[in-house]
């Protein structure tokens, strides 16, 4: 699994590019990174395993101040490659 950070980066880029009409290629590469980061084979069991690990995250060690703590300044670029 990613760090806590990298996965909610993934999540949230998901989600913004899941409410675009205009971005079906970088939906489909989001979907893939997560399926592939989670260890499923669909979308709707990649978020639910990371919905899963976040809140688990949250509740242990991974919480500073309210925050998941990493080392990346902005959960949100990710940077994909073929």
């Amino acid at each position: 699994m990613p760090h806590p950070t990298i996965l909610r980066g993934l999540v949230e880029r998901y989600a913004a590019l899941s409410e675009s009409s205009e971005s079906a290629g970088g939906l489909e590469d989001i979907s893939y990174t997560l399926c592939v980061s989670t260890g499923t084979r669909n979308i709707e069991d990649a978020l639910a395993v990371a919905e899963r690990y976040l809140d688990e995250a949250l509740a242990g060690e991974g919480l500073k101040g309210g925050v998941l703590t990493g080392e990346t300044t902005d959960p949100g670029a990710v940077t994909l490659t073929a």
